[in-house]
């Protein structure tokens, strides 16, 4: 955070008409790097979630050490196919969309290309449903045609003290090598049905910064648990993957994601790492010891009032970043430095005050730069990007919101 980054900025897009959101294409790239030097070696299934630009996913893609894309809704595969971006995607959480469904098992090259996610038999049953309901779908169940492929999603949270204390999102009923082995072969018993994969993300790990500014005692208590829960996860990860194995073969096993990309990329069983956040280094990545990226995606809001005193308030900035409901979730002043959120209006719907010592050499129709907590949420508040090399805007691409596409 230099001034001469806010020049920079300022410069590129003096054309441009606040508010509006940039990505630096160099901080873009050195994430990038950073990020797969740290999978040492296993290849990253980009989280498209966390980009939501589809000329930024294909600009990654054709990066060393970047394999596919881990999607976040099946219409967005389908699309993403559909498109020509990547003939290889997971979507990571289970669907429950039977007319998309339906379109996957209609279509032999989607089904080539799509792999859905899955933790229960409803889930088996739903999606032979909608198949039997597709047109063409006859050679599918009889063997003609390409089966619907699945891949197993893990409970990997952490547990402890009988269950009165997890850590970790509340995904999979999928725990155990039983449960997991159970599945696949319910799986293989259906001929419309393969198996490809296995996921387990940490999200405990992976998603939760590990040295939270100005809390040192929760961030201690944050790396026991990590510690804890990583050795627990990797013996059981493996033993899950063994277990499968034994039922059927796999092509891949998903783990990991931006907060812990070295730490399961460590372990053998997994294949390749789920991840996406850390090419725009959004606020909620500040917090980790292990890693440092750049500040890549940012948003331009313009001043328009001066109520006193190191104070000044700009159009917009609401974004808030899903999650719960607490300051974590809020966006960050950037630039210039200096600048802080009001605590009793925060970001608002159509204004934010910003106080600090900066805010008194502001001056009506300047702007200001901040940072979205999260990183592909920012691109469903605006419809382009503008992409910055140096102090140029060297293009203009549509976000998914810019397509018309909102999948969530």
């Amino acid at each position: 955070m230099t001034p001469d980054h806010l020049e920079r900025y300022d410069a590129a897009t003096a054309h441009l008409e606040p508010p509006f959101a940039v990505v630096d294409l160099a901080a873009l790239r050195a994430n990038g790097e950073a990020m797969t030097r740290r999978a040492a070696g296993k290849p990253i299934r980009l989280a498209s979630k966390s980009v939501r630009c589809r000329e930024l996913i294909g600009r990654v893609l054709r990066t060393d050490g970047f394999r596919g894309i881990l999607a976040f809704t099946l219409p967005e595969a389908l699309w993403l196919v559909e498109n020509g971006v990547s003939q290889d995607i997971v979507v990571a959480y289970p669907t429950a969309d039977r007319s998309a469904l339906a379109r996957l098992a209609a279509d032999p090259v989607a089904a080539a290309a799509i792999t859905v996610m899955v933790d229960t038999p409803e889930h088996l049953d739903m999606i032979e449903k909608a198949a039997a309901g597709a047109e063409d779908t006859v050679a599918l169940t009889t063997g003609g045609g390409h089966p619907v492929q699945v891949a197993i999603d893990i409970d990997a949270g952490f547990v402890a003290l009988r269950g009165l204390m997890r850590a970790g999102a509340r995904r999979s009923t999928i725990r155990t090598p039983g449960d997991a082995a159970a599945l696949a072969r319910a799986i293989a018993a259906r001929p419309g049905l393969r198996l490809t994969g296995l996921l387990a993300y940490e999200a405990q790990i992976a998603g939760v910064g590990d040295d939270p500014p100005g809390r040192p005692l929760y961030g201690l208590a944050v790396r026991f648990m990590q510690r804890t829960s990583g050795a627990e996860l990797a013996r059981r990860r493996a033993e899950i993957v063994a277990a499968v194995r034994a039922v059927a073969p796999l092509e891949f096993v998903n783990g990991g994601g931006t907060g812990s990309v070295e730490k399961t990329a460590a372990e053998a069983a997994v294949t390749e790492i789920g991840a996406g956040s850390g090419l725009y280094h959004p606020r909620l990545f500040d917090s980790y010891r292990g890693f440092r990226g750049r500040p890549a995606a940012f948003f331009a809001l313009p001043v328009v009032r001066r109520p006193g005193p190191g104070v000044v308030t700009a159009l917009g900035g609401g974004y808030l970043a899903s999650g719960p409901a607490n300051r974590a979730r809020l966006p960050g002043p950037y630039l210039p430095p200096g600048l802080r959120l009001d605590r009793q209006e925060g970001a608002g719907e159509v204004q934010t005050p910003l106080l600090g010592a900066a805010a008194d050499r502001l001056r009506i129709g300047d702007r200001v730069w901040l940072r979205h907590a999260k990183a592909g949420e920012l691109c469903e508040r605006f419809n382009e990007l503008h992409l910055i090399e140096g102090s140029t805007v060297v293009a203009t691409v549509a976000t998914y919101r810019g397509e018309g596409q909102a999948f969530l």
